[in-house]
């Protein structure tokens, strides 16, 4: 099947009831001079462009997740990686009314993912919800998100996911897709992502509806001093000045070499993610929503029951944890209220260890109470809101794992197979496949619709608004 894009024809392959189109470049390759700047225009090709199979990932380390999701084979090239991947029912390409598109972005603390892995393979919920689906490649690690502004280099990630919004925009149509029906979704860093499109005013309007799981909003944009402490220790670490040249010379390994002695464990934020100032974020959310950027747009959003598990599992120092000690770490994050807090949690979680109390009270700080101040902000301004709660957790948790982050991927995307070792998943049964078709159904009827049959709407304060799933 082939589709015309302003770049080229590309010709996709079937299955079942969709077309998939895989691997169209949205943007030149990041390389040489294109290196840490922004996303150029693809200079196109002649006669079709195979579009068989995805792209290349973007230049990575290994996910900080492998233990909990399952380990990859490294398959990232540079050169080539900013592609996007369009999934579409057939008969979308009959002439009918145009569907409405989801544009999705993965996870994976904006160091490591690829639109293009089996994990996040969007065939089989355009099919199930007549829907088109679109994933994308940005770059990730000190290759998107090294803050140098004075050279060009800032939130570059974050400019490439604009080229993609702006793709979908001028290409779509060709795939039977709806410009003017668009959410932007996410899990994680995606769900980071979708909201600062939603927001900024240069794609706010390209913009319909907004879905955001697991979205890290305790987490705020960077600082822009920190970051550019960051980029100042980065750059020591590779023993180099601030030279644009001298860092497009580098190999691509150094660079991942340096950015990796960057990170800290027991953290969950990444060493570099977008900066507040810069390209995509240009104002703090608080502000962009006092200011009604997201009015109007229909709004999902949700958490997993045990987010942080999967970053804090595996740490023995949080294993090991005393009371005492959990209070004395959460008094340099509350202050005050670090007493209040773990005594409120721990009453909450009578059989938990310290631990595991302190583990919960970061998945409610770092994901839960932004999610909800969020959809509580939304709801209240009349805006349609649905709030959800992922509370799958595999029959054997060995690892004590819980519903924790990522565990509702595998079900969205009825990707099950994709996983064959992750302990979040574990070995899924019928009734979690159908658990996953009843999630799936209810992300593509918000995406047609804007709404959910069967579901009301979430309202400010309102736990019993909150649909759980598992």
């Amino acid at each position: 099947m082939i589709a015309d894009t302003v770049s080229g024809k590309v010709n996709g392959v079937g299955q079942g009831g969709v077309a998939s189109f895989r691997g169209i470049p949205y943007a030149a390759s990041p390389i040489g001079e294109l290196r840490f700047a922004p996303p150029a225009p693809h200079p196109g090709w002649a006669g079709v462009r195979e579009a068989t199979q995805a792209g290349p990932a973007v230049p990575q380390p290994a996910s900080r997740l492998e233990r909990v999701m399952g380990t990859r084979v490294p398959d990232w090239d540079e050169d080539g990686c900013l592609t996007v991947n369009v999934h579409a029912p057939r008969h979308a390409f009959d002439g009918d009314a145009p569907r409405p598109v989801l544009l999705w972005w993965h996870g994976g603390g904006f160091s490591s993912g690829s639109g293009g892995w089996d994990w996040y393979d969007g065939a089989r919920l355009a099919e199930l919800g007549d829907i088109v689906v679109v994933t994308a490649n940005y770059r990730l690690g000190p290759l998107g998100y090294l803050y140098l502004p004075e050279l060009g280099a800032a939130n570059l990630g974050a400019q490439d996911q604009a080229a993609v919004l702006r793709w979908v925009r001028d290409n779509i149509a060709s795939f039977g897709g709806d410009p003017r029906t668009v959410t932007v979704g996410g899990q994680s860093a995606g769900a980071f992502s979708s909201l600062s499109l939603a927001l900024d005013p240069e794609t706010s309007g390209l913009v319909t509806r907004v879905l955001l799981e697991s979205g890290p909003f305790g987490l705020p944009p960077r600082d822009p001093a920190n970051a550019a402490e960051t980029a100042a220790e980065f750059l020591r670490l590779l023993d180099v000045p601030a030279d644009a040249n001298v860092l497009r010379a580098l190999p691509v390994e150094q660079l991942l070499s340096a950015y990796g002695r960057l990170s800290r464990p027991g953290r969950v934020d990444p060493p570099m993610f977008p900066v507040l100032g810069g390209p995509g974020v240009p104002r703090p959310w608080a502000q962009a929503l006092a200011d009604g950027a997201l009015e109007g747009k229909s709004l999902m959003l949700g958490t997993t029951r045990d987010e942080v598990t999967a970053f804090l599992a595996f740490d023995p120092d949080i294993r090991d944890l005393t009371a005492a000690r959990a209070i004395d770490l959460l008094t340099g994050q509350l202050g005050d209220r670090a007493h209040d807090v773990y005594r409120e949690h721990a009453a909450r979680l009578p059989q938990a260890t310290p631990g595991q109390v302190f583990t919960a009270i970061q998945t409610d700080a770092l994901f839960r109470d932004g999610t909800l101040s969020l959809a509580d902000h939304h709801a209240a301004g009349a805006n349609p809101t649905y709030v959800y709660q992922f509370d799958f957790q595999p029959a054997e948790d060995e690892l004590g794992l819980g519903a924790t982050h990522c565990a509702e991927l595998p079900f969205l995307f009825t990707t099950f197979d994709a996983y064959p070792d992750s302990p979040m998943l574990g070995r899924p049964t019928a009734a979690d496949r159908e658990l996953g078709r009843a999630f799936a159904t209810a992300v593509a009827e918000f995406v047609s619709t804007g709404s959910v049959q069967d579901w009301l709407p979430y309202a400010p304060k309102t736990p019993a608004r909150v649909r759980h799933f598992g």
